[in-house]
């Protein structure tokens, strides 16, 4: 192959796998609805849907279980049945 041909290639690899990282990095693929954010020593877990003008240590400090979520002002929740 033409050297051209391969840094044609190798900058399309490189922009592929800026992408997966972007979407990565952007939460594309947090199926949990919320996020590990490090606080100092602790982690706080934030919901994908959080509202901006509550602070970050009103979060909890312990992960929802399976049965529960994270509400936007920080309140661990039962998750609701639409069944219900």
């Amino acid at each position: 192959m033409k050297k051209r041909t391969l840094t044609i290639l190798f900058f399309i690899a490189v922009l592929i796998v800026s992408a997966f990282a972007l979407a990565d990095a952007l939460g594309v693929y947090n199926s949990k609805g919320y996020t590990e954010v490090s606080h100092g020593s602790h982690i706080h877990y934030v919901p994908t849907q959080r509202d901006p003008d509550v602070g970050l240590s009103r979060f909890p400090m312990q992960e929802p279980g399976p049965d529960e979520m994270i509400t936007p002002t920080g309140q661990i929740v039962k998750k609701t049945d639409p069944n219900d």
